[in-house]
């Protein structure tokens, strides 16, 4: 090979390379900076939110800290969630309508929060979304990905969460209204503490409405080593945080119709 086609290599590789990164970081609806801070410190108990630390997603490297903390609890908005890497189903593309809004504690941090922080990293630096899937599915199985070292928290208690509604089984998106607390329940199964399991018409009803038609009793998700047990607000809880939170909830639907919660 001589020198000129060598270097027309290395331009068509450089711009192909160029080209996935800018799509990866183009693939998510811009939200205002002080309106995703609002939305990651939303996920926390409110006498958690303003120790915690805060993150917000620079769409050309990752996650970045805006507010460092001093009581262990990590907050930011996903927009490429865990649950896009569960079940068979191909990711044929980063959606740019996820709202994912998510807190850890400190163990938590350390182990679950990597796989998010991962992904936004290897998405903004131009991995294809499939490859992004499988590879994150590989260290799943591998257990390069570790459970929490003690028993913890995270908190998912925003008034608004877009993503998917039974990722084991299928790519459905829907916006709904849901706040809950995860805790880490490595390696127990739903039977192991009785977890309720939604059925297909709760399912339905949940992707038409944003919310359960009953909330369900604590479920488990992901059983394994990365299993959480999800218990739900109750609806005084869920609508005080509706009204708390009703300007940003109203700012979001106006950046985007699908970000509206439905009536």
């Amino acid at each position: 090979m001589n020198i000129y086609r060598l270097i027309a290599s290395a331009i068509i590789f450089a711009t192909t390379v160029t080209g996935f990164a800018h799509a990866a970081q183009l693939s998510a609806t811009s939200v205002p900076r002080a309106l995703e801070i609002e939305l990651a410190k939303s996920s926390l108990p409110g006498h958690l939110r303003d120790q915690a630390t805060i993150y917000v997603l620079n769409p050309a490297t990752g996650f970045e800290v805006v507010q460092k903390g001093t009581n262990g609890f990590h907050a930011f908005v996903s927009r490429t969630g865990d649950d896009s890497f569960r079940g068979s189903w191909p990711l044929k593309a980063y959606r740019d309508d996820i709202l994912y809004p998510i807190s850890f504690d400190d163990a938590g941090s350390k182990e679950n929060m990597r796989v998010f922080f991962d992904a936004a990293q290897m998405q903004a630096a131009g991995m294809p979304s499939q490859k992004l899937k499988e590879l994150i599915q590989e260290r799943y199985k591998t257990h390069y990905y570790k459970p929490p070292q003690r028993a913890g928290v995270s908190y998912m208690m925003s008034p608004i969460l877009r993503t998917y509604v039974n990722p084991d089984q299928g790519e459905d998106v829907a916006t709904d209204s849901v706040p809950h607390v995860m805790h880490y329940v490595p390696d127990v199964s739903p039977q192991d503490v009785g977890a309720d399991k939604p059925t297909p018409d709760e399912f339905n009803h949940f992707m038409m409405h944003g919310r359960w038609k009953d909330n369900p009793d604590p479920i488990v998700i992901s059983p394994g080593p990365h299993g959480y047990m999800v218990q739900f607000l109750g609806v005084t809880e869920r609508e005080r945080l509706d009204k708390e939170y009703a300007p940003m909830l109203a700012r979001l639907c106006e950046l985007k119709k699908v970000w509206c919660i439905p009536k």
